[in-house]
């Protein structure tokens, strides 16, 4: 298979150390992330050829981002360097009945300056197969979306397979227009879709109804294909909040009128959850590259499912542990 794009916001994160409040906090952890490099970084581990475009100050942390992306075997050359800050946010982790929280400081960063004809979409498709997107990347900025939907057309329009995550935060859509009205013409081109009922809900205004939750699976799934007739598979993904700590985890693929449901994963003692649905998204691009539509399926939920026990944003598994996971050995005994 030829390269992964994905276009999106690379952030600094700073995270609490040992459960405690930002209030009570005198030092964090500092990593990177942002919801594409997590899954360019997912696919990669797995062995995929990707390639990250986004925007970077000319700086120190710019140049610590670059050499993050190297470390994971990420490609980095369609990369300019523009404003002069890097956008920040700061992760509260929570503990039992109490939740996490996230903070952005992601205001005049680099990545929200971006503007249609910074990027030169063929020659970064030229060599690519798969473009990637969220709809955290519409929610930047008014450029970040031009610039989104100026690489959608073109992908489009070279033949490449069109991937979103909904990925809505509310917090971000703040320059002028609704989310709908941005994401219309973004998802119409897209071939395959990650959704959620509330997602969906908030964009454009799609409710599901049935009695159990197969039906409102299928119900969502439905409209949502009548809406974007061009999608071949819409996924689901399902989290059950036990606790801050304690997570019930399993997904749904819709493709041909048919729905198809993976296990579901109870995940006692979380490590880390920010990146989890990311994870389920390289993975999952992973799988249909490789696998038949179940399986494909089952090892995005189950990498994801591993996800929660590793610190940071990136998920950092390997192939054999997820297909490990998906035959059912999650003894987590010592291996020798």
């Amino acid at each position: 298979m030829k390269k992964v794009i994905a276009l999106g916001e690379i952030l600094l994160r700073f995270s609490t150390t040992d459960h405690l409040r930002i209030s009570q906090s005198n030092a964090f952890n500092a990593d990177y992330g942002g919801s594409e490099l997590n899954v360019l970084t997912s696919a990669a581990n797995f062995g995929m050829d990707c390639e990250m475009v986004t925007v970077l100050p000319n700086n120190d942390l710019g140049m610590a981002a670059v050499m993050q992306m190297r470390k994971f075997n990420i490609g980095t050359k369609f990369i300019p360097k523009a404003g002069e800050r890097l956008g920040l946010y700061f992760l509260e982790k929570g503990a039992s009945v109490r939740g996490s929280k996230i903070i952005y400081d992601r205001t005049h960063s680099s990545f929200s300056q971006i503007k249609p004809g910074m990027i030169n979409w063929e020659d970064v498709f030229k060599e690519a197969s798969w473009f990637h997107w969220s709809g955290i990347t519409a929610g930047v900025s008014q450029g970040a979306a031009d610039v989104c939907l100026e690489a959608i057309e073109v992908a489009y329009k070279m033949g490449l397979t069109i991937s979103t995550d909904f990925n809505y935060r509310a917090n971000l859509w703040n320059y002028g227009k609704s989310a709908g009205e941005i994401m219309e013409a973004m998802v119409s081109k897209c071939h395959i879709i990650l959704a959620g009922d509330y997602a969906s809900r908030q964009y454009f205004n799609i409710h599901a109804k049935g009695e159990s939750k197969d039906e409102l699976n299928k119900s969502l799934c439905e409209k949502l294909k009548d809406r974007f007739p061009i999608a071949e598979k819409i996924i689901i993904t399902h989290r059950d909040n036990i606790s801050a700590l304690h997570n019930k985890w399993s997904a749904v693929l819709y493709t041909d009128g048919k729905l198809l449901k993976s296990q579901s994963y109870d995940i006692t003692d979380i490590v880390d959850r920010i990146g989890a649905g990311d994870s389920f998204m390289g993975a999952l691009i992973y799988g249909l590259n490789h696998f038949e539509d179940q399986k494909a399926l089952e090892f995005a939920v189950a990498a994801s499912c591993l996800k929660h026990t590793i610190y940071g944003d990136a998920n950092l598994v390997t192939t054999q542990e997820v297909i490990d996971l998906t035959q059912g050995d999650s003894t987590g005994r010592v291996r020798r």
